[in-house]
């Protein structure tokens, strides 16, 4: 049996299309029985990944964003791609506070954020062709019963 899900959404870079990101990843998340907080979680990385494609990637230009999601098990990845200007320096992009626009008043946390609210980030990026920000969380009814079997078993112990 193939317990592998995954969807396909493109949408354009603007700005009202962060909010509808967040809402159909948190529906397709939904299977996993996520907690309030995972979904919080996976919302917040959505929303900064797409938002970088947006602000960073595009400009003032409209272009295409795709979101690539899939559930493996109990292991949610997500993909946010664009085709917009890349990062000359990835690992520059990813220091905390660091930003290419403090005209718009960016924090330069989103990577950041992105790290702290999901397991795993990988960023790819070829300048003038684009970004693949990829994020993977564990999620749901698995992860909890993993947690509650060890925390019983140190109480036994």
């Amino acid at each position: 049996m193939n317990d592998t899900n995954e969807m396909l959404l493109e949408f354009e870079s603007r700005s009202q299309n962060e909010s509808f990101a967040r809402t159909v990843v948190a529906a397709f998340a939904a299977g996993l029985d996520p907690t309030i907080e995972e979904l919080a979680d996976i919302k917040t990385a959505v929303s900064e990944a797409v938002t970088n494609s947006i602000i960073h990637g595009y400009g003032n230009c409209v272009g295409t964003i795709r979101m690539k999601c899939s559930i493996r098990g109990n292991e949610l990845t997500v993909e946010i791609e664009d085709d917009g200007v890349g990062i000359e320096n990835i690992s520059k992009a990813m220091e905390p506070l660091y930003t290419t626009r403090p005209e718009l008043e960016r924090s330069g946390m989103g990577f950041s954020f992105m790290e702290a609210f999901m397991d795993e980030l990988e960023v790819e990026s070829v300048v003038g062709r684009g970004t693949i920000v990829r994020m993977k969380k564990k999620v749901g009814k698995a992860e909890r019963i993993k947690g509650y079997a060890q925390e019983a078993k140190q109480k036994i112990v």
